[in-house]
C-alpha cells in the first residue's frame, strides 16, 4: 500500500478539481501502526463494511484517519469523515451525515432520502467515527445505505461494533513497544524543545510506556508533563497514582482502568483552578473559543481574569486541544476528557447551573450574529454560527428540557433564520422549527418568530401546504396579541409564496402591504430588503422592467449602505433578469455574474441555482450554445438538492425553456444532451468558477455597449429609475426613514 502522491499543481485555465472529501489534515507526524495499517487493508477488500474498535484513547480515530488517506485514490467519489461525537438527538443523526459528505437540501425530502439518492450510484467510502452513544440508529442507517448502495464502502471507527450483517471488526490494540516509545519521544520533544532519549533515561521511558500499556491518549498525556518533570519524576508519580486511583469495576479490563488512570493522574497534578477549569470547559460540545470560556466558566474559585492563564497551563498539558480557524483561535476537549471533567461537574453540583450559562451565552451569541448579517460582518456572522452549531444545538435542547424555558429554544432557533434560509441549512432548520413548536407555549414573540421562519423555510422547500399553515397561524395570533412586527412577517412571506406559486398580481400586493408596515414599525433589515427584492421580482413577472430595476437599484444602494450581501445577490439576479428581457446581455452577465458569486459564497444553493439558469440564457444569445448548455446541466445537479426545479413556476421557468429551445436547434438534440450531462458532472464550486470566469473572458465592458445606440437599461433614464451606468440614486417616488424601512410612495 502506497502512500498518496502529493497532487501536482493545476494550470490556470483546467477545470478546478471536484471536492473528493472532507479529511482533516495532519497537524503533527502520524507515529507507527505500519503493520495495523497493512492488516486493515484486506478487509475491506473483503466487506463493505469494516469497524476498528478498541478503548478510549487507543487512537483509533487518527488511525482511521490516516489509513482513509492512503486509500483515497481508490474512490472516485471521495473519502468522507462524519464525526458524531457531537450528535447527542439521533434526530440530527442523519443530519450529520449530510453534513459531512457536504450536501445541502433546501426540500422537505427526510435527510435520509437524500442520503441514500447521493450514496447510490457513487463509489466512496464513508468514515463514521465516535458513534456509540448513537450506536443503535448508526447501525440501522448504515445497514440501509449499504443496503441501497452498492458502490459504497464503510469504515467505522468506536468503542465497539455496530452489529450490522457482514460487518467485519478490527481490533486497534494500543501501540507495540517500540512504537510507543517513539511517539512519547516525538511529543515530549514538541512541549520541551531539544528533548532526547539517552541512554541514561531510555529504559525508564521503556517502562512508563509500558506501565501506560501503550495507549497513545495516556502517552502523550505523559509527555505534557515533560515541560516541568525528569521522565524519572513522572515515572515516579505515575507509581503512585496508579496506586492512589485505582477505582471501577473490577470486571473492567485493565486497560480501561489504565486510561482512566492516566487521565486521573493527570486531573491529580493539576492545581485547583486548573481542574475547576477542566470540569467546567466539559459543557461545551464541540470546539468554543476564549470569550465564551471566559464568560461560561468564570465565577466562584476562578475569576475572569485568571481564566486566560489557566486555560494556557491545560493547552500546555495537551489536556485542552488548540485548532486555529479563520475566525481565530479556537480550542476543543478530547472526547475521554471531556466525560472525565463532566463525572467532576456532576460532583461538585454546579452542571446546571453552568448549563444555564452556556446557553445564555449562545442566545446572546445569536442575537449579535442575527445583527451583524446586515452589516459588513455577514460573511463572519455565517462563519460564526458554522462553527459554534454543536454548541447551539445543545442551548436549544437545553432550553427543551425545562416546559416554562421552551420559548428560549423557540427565540434561537427563530433567530437562526438567517443561517437555516442564508447558508443552505434548510432542512435542519426545519427540524429545529417543527421540534420547538411541538411544545405547547404561550403566542408570544419568539414563538410567533419561529412560526414565520417555518413558513419561510417551508415556501423554499416547496411545501406551500406547510407554509400557509404556520403563516397564517403566526398573522392571526400576531393580529390577537398586537405583535404588529410577526404580521408583517407573516404578509411578506405569504407575498413570497405567492410568487413561486405564478400570481405575481396578489404576490405585489402582499408584498407592498408587507413593506408599508415595516415602514411603520421601523423595520429594516435583510427581511425588508429581500420584501423589495420579491416585489421588483412580481412587477418584472408583470412586464414593467423599468420600475422592476428600480426597486432593485434601491436595494442595491441600501446594500452598499449597510455591507449587506447576501440580499445583494437577489436583487442583482432580478436586475439581471431586466437587462436580458431589454436586450442588455452584458450586463445582464456581470449582474448575474456578481450574484452567482455571491450566492455560492453564502453556500446558498438556490441562489446559485437561479443564477445559472439566467447565465446559460444569456451565454446562448451571446452564440455559444454548447456552454448554455453545459450550465443548464450544472444547474440542473443542484436543483434536486434545493426542491421543485425553478419552483414548478411558469415564470422562474420561461426563461430556462427559452435556453432549452434555441440551444436544441442550434446543436441538435443528441449534442445538446450530450453537453448538458458534461454540465451535470460539475460539482456547484466548478460550475461557478466556470461560468465566473467566461463572463471575464468576455470583457463585461459595461452596459454602454449592449444594443443599439440610444438603448437604455431599464430604469436609467426614465422617471423613478437609476441614474446612467456608474450612476445610483433612489426612485424619486421614495424615501428611506431614519431607521425604518424604505417608504414606497
Amino acid at each position: 500500500m502506497r502512500r498518496p502522491q502529493r497532487p501536482r499543481p493545476t494550470p490556470d485555465d483546467a477545470e478546478p478539481s471536484p471536492v473528493r472529501g472532507n479529511l482533516p489534515a495532519e497537524l503533527d507526524a502520524f507515529v507507527g501502526r505500519d503493520d495495523e495499517l497493512a492488516e486493515l487493508e484486506p478487509l475491506l477488500r473483503e466487506s463493505r463494511l469494516v469497524t476498528v474498535a478498541g478503548v478510549a484513547g487507543v487512537g483509533k480515530t487518527r488511525f482511521v484517519t490516516r489509513f482513509a488517506a492512503l486509500m483515497e485514490k481508490r474512490y472516485c467519489d471521495g473519502v468522507w469523515m462524519a464525526e458524531l461525537s457531537d450528535v447527542h438527538d439521533p434526530a440530527l443523526l442523519e443530519h450529520a451525515l449530510v453534513d459531512a459528505l457536504g450536501l445541502t437540501d433546501h426540500t422537505s425530502r427526510p435527510p435520509r432520502a437524500m442520503l441514500v439518492e447521493h450514496c447510490a450510484e457513487r463509489r466512496l467510502l464513508l468514515v463514521v467515527d465516535g458513534f456509540e452513544h448513537l450506536a443503535g440508529p448508526c447501525a440501522e442507517l448504515v445497514r440501509e445505505l449499504l443496503r441501497r448502495s452498492p458502490r459504497l464502502q464503510v469504515l467505522a471507527a468506536g468503542r465497539r461494533p455496530l452489529r450490522v450483517d457482514g460487518e467485519l471488526t478490527f481490533p486497534l490494540a494500543p501501540m507495540s513497544e517500540d512504537d510507543g516509545l517513539e511517539l512519547f519521544a516525538r511529543r515530549a520533544a514538541a512541549v520541551r524543545p531539544g528533548f532526547r532519549l539517552t541512554d541514561g533515561d531510555l529504559e525508564t521511558a521503556r517502562e512508563l510506556c509500558r506501565r501506560l500499556d501503550g495507549i497513545p491518549l495516556a502517552l502523550e498525556l505523559a509527555a505534557g508533563r515533560l515541560r516541568a518533570l525528569t521522565t524519572e519524576q513522572v515515572l515516579q508519580r505515575l507509581d503512585d497514582r496508579f496506586r492512589l486511583l485505582t477505582g471501577g469495576s473490577p470486571s473492567a479490563l485493565p486497560r480501561h482502568q489504565t486510561l482512566r488512570t492516566a487521565i486521573g493522574w493527570s486531573h491529580e497534578l493539576c492545581a485547583p483552578e486548573q481542574r475547576l477549569l477542566w470540569a467546567r470547559l466539559s459543557v461545551f460540545a464541540g470546539q468554543f473559543d476564549l470569550e465564551a470560556v471566559e464568560y461560561i466558566c468564570s465565577g466562584p474559585g476562578l475569576p475572569a481574569g485568571s481564566v486566560l492563564d489557566v486555560l494556557d497551563e491545560l493547552l500546555a498539558q495537551s489536556l485542552v486541544l488548540r485548532e486555529d480557524a479563520a475566525a481565530g483561535s479556537r480550542y476543543r476537549l478530547l472526547d475521554t476528557v471531556r466525560e472525565y471533567g463532566a463525572e467532576w461537574l456532576r460532583a461538585t453540583g454546579d452542571a446546571e447551573r453552568l448549563r444555564r450559562r452556556h446557553r445564555d451565552w449562545y442566545l446572546g451569541l445569536a442575537t449579535w450574529c442575527e445583527l451583524d448579517w446586515f452589516s459588513p460582518r455577514q460573511a463572519e456572522a455565517a462563519a460564526r454560527i458554522d462553527g459554534e452549531l454543536p454548541n447551539l444545538r445543545r442551548a436549544m435542547e437545553c432550553s427543551m428540557e425545562n416546559p416554562e424555558e421552551v420559548h428560549l429554544a423557540q427565540y434561537l432557533a427563530g433567530t437562526l433564520w438567517f443561517y437555516w434560509v442564508g447558508c443552505g441549512r434548510l432542512s435542519e432548520g426545519r427540524h429545529w422549527l417543527d421540534h420547538v413548536l411541538e411544545e405547547d407555549s404561550p403566542y408570544d414573540h419568539s414563538r410567533l418568530k419561529a412560526l414565520w421562519v417555518l413558513g419561510y423555510v417551508a415556501v423554499l422547500q416547496g411545501d406551500p401546504a406547510g407554509a400557509v399553515s404556520a403563516l397564517q397561524e403566526c398573522r392571526e395570533e400576531g393580529e390577537r396579541t398586537g405583535d404588529a412586527t410577526a404580521v408583517a412577517y407573516a404578509v411578506h412571506r405569504t407575498g413570497c409564496l405567492s410568487i413561486v406559486t405564478d400570481d405575481p398580481a396578489r404576490a405585489e400586493e402582499l408584498l407592498r402591504e408587507a413593506l408599508g408596515r415595516y415602514r411603520e414599525i421601523g423595520e429594516m433589515n435583510s427581511n425588508v430588503l429581500m420584501a423589495q427584492v420579491e416585489l421588483g421580482m412580481a412587477v418584472a413577472f408583470r412586464g414593467d422592467l423599468d420600475e422592476a430595476a428600480a426597486i432593485c437599484d434601491e436595494v442595491r444602494e441600501i446594500c452598499e449602505d449597510h455591507g449587506e450581501r447576501w440580499a445583494l445577490a437577489y436583487a442583482l439576479y432580478v436586475l439581471g433578469y431586466a437587462a436580458l428581457r431589454s436586450g442588455l446581455g452584458r450586463r445582464a452577465r456581470r449582474m448575474l455574474g456578481e450574484s452567482l458569486s455571491i450566492a455560492h459564497a453564502f453556500h446558498d444553493l438556490l441562489g446559485t441555482a437561479l443564477a445559472l439558469e439566467l447565465l446559460a440564457l444569456v451565454t446562448v444569445t451571446e452564440g455559444d450554445a454548447a456552454e448554455a448548455a453545459v450550465l443548464q446541466g450544472a444547474a440542473d445537479r443542484i436543483w434536486p438538492s434545493v426542491g421543485l426545479r425553478l419552483f414548478g413556476s411558469a415564470h422562474y421557468g420561461r426563461p430556462r425553456a427559452e435556453c432549452e429551445e434555441r440551444a436544441r436547434a442550434e446543436l441538435g438534440g443528441e449534442r445538446y444532451d450530450a453537453e448538458r450531462r458534461s454540465g451535470r458532472r460539475l460539482d456547484p464550486k466548478a460550475a461557478v468558477a466556470r461560468a465566473v470566469r467566461a463572463g471575464e473572458e468576455n470583457g463585461d465592458e459595461g452596459c454602454a455597449e449592449d444594443g443599439a445606440a440610444g438603448e437604455r437599461a431599464p430604469g436609467e433614464g426614465t422617471p423613478g429609475g437609476a441614474g446612467a451606468a456608474g450612476e445610483t440614486r433612489r426612485p424619486a417616488a421614495s424615501r428611506t426613514t431614519g431607521r425604518g424601512g424604505p417608504e414606497l410612495g
